[in-house]
């Protein structure tokens, strides 16, 4: 049965739809064409040469810079059905010098399931970030990604959670930590219920960023080190972020209770700012001599201090 290109149907495209997909290739034609003529000669490293017409870049001296075909870049910037990998993506990207919007929109025109991250916790914030965090002090803050990668933090949220505040910035990972961390470290209150909602999100947000290796990468990885993790993972479950009450173990072993609100980062897309409300006065009592003490021993000092973290016993169990 033939059926027409205006009907909806699972067996092939509507009209509206293919002729989306056509405009999307021929603006990503396009955006590669003016960047290419754009970049220099002199930019990419090439000589110019004395017969030169094109006013940036040559297609072919893309292709081969960017280490692929000639006639693939060629079909690439007709408008041509074709599909890019995320690789070959990222080598045209570095090739024709692009910012990170103009590569978070090359991933857009080329219909890639999911924009690469360029934000880690290698890379520094801009100032006025930790501005914002250390003048919400006493109030717990820090900025994570989707992937539960803490960018930066304060000293009131290091003084909740001072074993994570311990680690390498690359190494900073909240799920990772909370997978990983001996038991008298982990600071969370109701361990398996806010752990199961976390991989909920973490699945919900990988949904988004199929075949990036960022991702699958750090699933693999996780999965292997932590049966409970993996157990997890393999039901599927799926949430979103939402505001919501959370208890921690203090170094002490007291319970604090908080309220976690996230706000959206419209500088770094894909992360959030999470500040940590007190929900009663004692956790506020609690918060301002914990941020005190963290401020004079720091993360090291405080946990040798504290009764259920310190080498003089624990009060409570971590989960």
């Amino acid at each position: 049965m033939v059926i027409p290109d205006n009907i909806d149907s699972a067996n092939g495209p509507t009209s509206d739809s293919a002729g989306s997909e056509a405009q999307r290739r021929s603006e990503l034609g396009a955006f590669l064409r003016l960047r290419r003529e754009r970049t220099t000669p002199e930019e990419a490293g090439i000589s110019r040469g004395t017969r030169r017409r094109t006013p940036g870049l040559r297609r072919e001296e893309v292709a081969q810079l960017s280490g692929i075909g000639v006639a693939w870049y060629t079909w690439l910037e007709q408008g041509r059905r074709i599909n890019p990998s995320v690789q070959v993506l990222d080598a045209i990207a570095r090739t024709l010098r692009l910012d990170r919007t103009e590569r978070d929109h090359l991933y857009r025109l080329a219909d890639v399931p999911s924009v690469p991250l360029e934000v880690s916790a290698r890379q520094p914030q801009p100032p006025e970030h930790q501005i914002i965090l250390d003048a919400l002090i006493p109030l717990p803050a820090s900025i994570v990604t989707a992937r539960y990668d803490v960018l930066a933090f304060n000293d009131a949220y290091a003084a909740l959670d001072p074993g994570l505040a311990l680690l390498a910035p690359a190494d900073r990972n909240v799920l990772w930590h909370l997978f990983t961390a001996e038991e008298h470290l982990q600071p969370l209150v109701e361990w398996e219920r806010e752990v199961s909602f976390m991989v909920a999100q973490l699945r919900a947000e990988s949904g988004r960023r199929l075949g990036d290796p960022h991702w699958t990468g750090f699933i693999r990885q996780l999965s292997e080190v932590n049966e409970r993790f993996a157990e997890i993972w393999a039901k599927h479950e799926v949430a979103s972020s939402v505001t919501r009450r959370k208890s921690f173990w203090t170094v002490d072993g007291d319970e604090i209770t908080v309220i976690a609100t996230g706000f959206a980062m419209a500088s770094t897309p894909d992360t959030k700012m999470w500040i940590y409300t007190p929900d009663d006065a004692e956790t506020q009592r609690l918060l301002g001599q914990l941020v005190g003490r963290y401020q004079e021993l720091g993360p090291a000092g405080l946990l040798r201090q504290g009764a259920r973290t310190g080498r003089g016993g624990r009060r409570h169990s971590a989960h």
